[in-house]
């Protein structure tokens, strides 16, 4: 049986003060049945760091450099995040990919280096609204989950979560139907078996991201192949992300 996965990415939101207020609240909220991370942007870790303490929330970062140290100006190496006690980090978003152009092959190479150090990885696949009125989401998704996944031995499968998030979902109040959503994510389970075997595609969490809210939730996570959320605006307030926290409570 997988444990529900539900993960609050806070995109570019949140002052110090602000976050450590969410973060706070998300803590008294008590504990859930659920596997639960949050992602505050880069200024607010080390606070919510320490809020964090002593609770089951864990701490993700939203996204990493592809080195460990040097001339990289702006950007927050993997070092970095495991000296303020991150421990997952969400790369290969829609974001990432499509405004700031990053690769397949990029964000392959920092999967690895985030393994290497021992971080857990959400990775992010999803087609476009042209790619799928076009029929090729799957084709779409099927590559860059191949490509992502390079080099990862089947050891480091347990640290891998896949979260699908329909590029056409995100941030629009557009949401897949749950079995849309979970024809895609049977498609990802399915390339798993083939690269890794069936009993590790059985295991692998595969969270759907996209608009997801309180009023929808349940009816996602329903779906066969539906483990969990990879929420955005829901994640931003208690009242929201709470309730999908605990929408099995």
């Amino acid at each position: 049986m997988r444990r529900s996965y539900i993960a609050g990415n806070w995109k570019m939101n949140k002052t110090v003060k602000e976050a450590v207020t969410l973060a706070t609240e998300l803590k008294e909220a008590g504990s859930s049945k659920n596997k639960i991370m949050i992602a505050p942007p880069f200024t607010a870790l080390s606070a919510v760091s320490e809020v964090l303490k002593g609770t089951e929330i864990i701490l993700g970062a939203q996204n990493m450099a592809i080195a460990e140290s040097g001339a990289h100006t702006g950007e927050i190496s993997v070092l970095m995040l495991k000296d303020l006690n991150v421990d997952t980090v969400i790369l290969g978003h829609s974001e990432r990919r499509h405004i700031y152009g990053e690769t397949d092959e990029v964000i392959n190479k920092k999967i690895n280096l985030a393994l290497t150090h021992k971080l857990e990885v959400i990775l992010c696949v999803g087609e476009t609204l042209e790619e799928r009125e076009s029929g090729k989401a799957e084709s779409v998704v099927t590559k860059q989950l191949v490509e992502g996944l390079k080099g990862v031995k089947s050891g480091n499968l347990p640290s891998i979560t896949i979260a699908y998030e329909p590029v056409w979902a995100i941030g629009t109040g557009k949401t897949a139907t749950p079995a849309d959503a979970n024809a895609i994510h049977k498609v990802i389970r399915k390339k798993i078996t083939e690269l890794y075997g069936e009993k590790e595609a059985e295991a692998i969490i595969i969270q759907y991201g996209g608009s997801v809210k309180p009023g929808n939730v349940t009816d996602l996570m329903a779906e066969s192949d539906i483990d969990g959320a990879l929420v955005g605006g829901a994640a931003l307030k208690a009242e929201t992300f709470i309730p999908i926290m605990n929408y099995n409570k």
